[in-house]
């Protein structure tokens, strides 16, 4: 099973040091940065599943350090900071963020909100081989994707599957299943099965990653509504041939 690593970027190492013993007993692995060079220095050791980052780092603008690391990153961002303003919320996650706290925070809102954040962004195991006997996956033909439910797994029109977290699998699921109705944000949190309060714009990240993997125009926005799926989508059956490949039951 694939421990989750988690890096802590705050200034404060009292803080790093709270972050750590509350990760640490429910089985994470944990690392700390106390600043930007120290972020990018342990960035270029490892791979983390998520990044905690202090928008008050002295001496740095954290929503700048936020828009870098998108530049070259999808690690998840939970930005932690001492501003309740809701328009700093906002432009935190329109920037990349996937979640936001504000201190002082409860030990177990912060682990609650690590596990949400983990569980919507990191890709889910391999599905296991299936014998050519096995019957039909129930899914979605989305324009030229195969959305195959059963696997959750997504087929492009190269027949290559194309890699989603669980959060965009979801989110895709759950617009497909609508059939080209509109989706509220509310419905796409409830759709992406979150425990904890999330703001509408963590759904505006998640689909703007999610677009980025799709072809132009599989999903399209309704302003002030929601989301739907934006070309022909239809519920469809597959099955694997001997070679592997996935075909469409008629």
């Amino acid at each position: 099973m694939h421990t989750a690593c988690i890096l802590i970027v705050d200034d404060d190492p009292k803080v790093r040091s709270l972050m750590r013993r509350s990760l640490e007993p429910e089985g994470f692995e944990v690392d700390e940065a106390a600043d930007e060079p120290d972020l990018l220095a342990r960035m270029a050791e490892r791979r983390y599943d998520l990044i905690t980052l202090d928008l008050g780092l002295r001496g740095t603008d954290g929503l700048e350090i936020a828009r870098r690391l998108r530049r070259t990153s999808d690690t998840p961002i939970i930005m932690v900071t001492g501003k309740g303003d809701v328009i700093d919320r906002v432009v935190g996650l329109e920037v990349g963020a996937d979640d936001y706290l504000v201190k002082p925070f409860h030990v177990r809102e912060f682990v609650a909100r690590v596990r949400t954040v983990l569980r919507r962004t990191i890709k889910p195991a391999e599905p296991a081989e299936e014998t050519a006997n096995e019957p039909g996956d129930p899914g979605y033909v989305i324009g030229e994707l195969k959305l195959l439910v059963a696997d959750r797994v997504l087929v492009g029109s190269d027949g290559e599957p194309i890699s989603l977290t669980e959060g965009e699998f979801a989110i895709l699921a759950a617009l497909a299943q609508a059939q080209g109705r509109v989706l509220t944000r509310e419905a796409l949190i409830l759709a992406r099965g979150d425990d904890v309060d999330a703001f509408d714009r963590a759904i505006d990240s998640t689909v703007a990653r999610l677009r980025k993997k799709l072809p132009p125009d599989t999903i399209a926005t309704v302003r002030q509504v929601g989301y739907k799926i934006g070309v022909p989508t239809e519920p469809a059956t597959f099955t694997k041939s001997p070679s592997g490949v996935r075909h469409i039951l008629l």
